[in-house]
């Protein structure tokens, strides 16, 4: 968690269009993992019928990775992450729609929770406030993280997470490539390291660590601990960024992590 954290303070450090910069973590990235499933001997073969949900899965969590970057450009490491961590509520109001199960009425008093953080992040809903817009930004990003997990939901069962994860980089590099001939990519040479960085550590090592987790613990406990992920990701951006968030937001952030843990125990005791 640690390691994934470092998303929030390398995407408000790195000085380059989000889209680019995903682009090129998402090339980097792919390479260290079509490396890694090659020497552990991992297979990259996707079946004819699951190839449309991981494409469209690896869409989503590009558009996911830009919005949220947009997000923390727009504001800080603490209202950028906060803001993406509404997703697990989020998910819990999707899941009905898209799967067809039932909504649960303790959905709504979570969502009611969540609605009064985001309340807190937002100094005024003003649109002409960058802090008002990273928000809304970063929760349209929950919403595209949610879509991705739900689409892929019944494949992590059937591939291994290494292989899934280096196809979905593939697709994100391929689809945001033509940015390099819209966006100025004049910097990207002097943000390569940071990218690398991000690429290496928060990607390759960070989600592979992650998706090794799952061996040892159950999905919920996983929900559970990756709540602690904008925990990590805000003191890492008060350490090197020098980003100290306000009480308001750090109130807005415990409503919005209570509603995740409350959901992924609630879910625990269903199980």
């Amino acid at each position: 968690m640690i390691l994934v954290g470092t998303s929030g303070a390398l995407g408000r450090y790195i000085q380059l269009a989000p889209s680019l910069t995903i682009c090129i973590r998402g090339i980097l990235a792919f390479m260290l993992l079509w490396g890694y499933c090659k020497f552990r001997g991992i297979t990259l073969k996707i079946e004819r019928g699951h190839r449309l949900p991981v494409i469209l899965s690896g869409l989503f969590m590009g558009a996911h990775w830009v919005t949220y970057f947009y997000s923390l450009q727009l504001s800080n490491v603490a209202i950028g992450m906060l803001s993406l961590f509404t997703y697990p509520v989020i998910t819990a109001f999707l899941e009905p729609l898209i799967l067809k199960t039932k909504l649960q009425r303790v959905h709504l008093f979570l969502g009611f929770l969540v609605l009064v953080g985001v309340y807190f992040l937002v100094p005024d809903f003003d649109f002409g406030n960058s802090s008002t817009l990273a928000v809304l930004i970063g929760l349209f990003s929950a919403v595209l993280y949610s879509l991705r997990n739900i689409i892929l939901k019944k494949r992590v069962a059937e591939y291994n997470g290494s292989s899934l994860m280096t196809w979905q980089m593939a697709i994100v590099a391929i689809g945001l490539f033509p940015f390099f001939f819209w966006e100025d990519s004049g910097q990207a040479l002097s943000q390569l390291p940071w990218i690398f960085t991000l690429a290496l550590v928060t990607t390759a090592i960070g989600h592979t660590l992650f998706l090794k987790c799952f061996r040892y613990f159950s999905i919920t406990s996983i929900s559970i601990l990756s709540s602690i992920q904008p925990i990590y990701g805000i003191l890492l951006g008060a350490l090197f960024l020098k980003e100290f968030p306000s009480l308001t937001t750090i109130g807005g952030g415990v409503l919005i992590l209570s509603a995740v843990v409350i959901e992924s125990y609630r879910n625990r005791k269903i199980s």
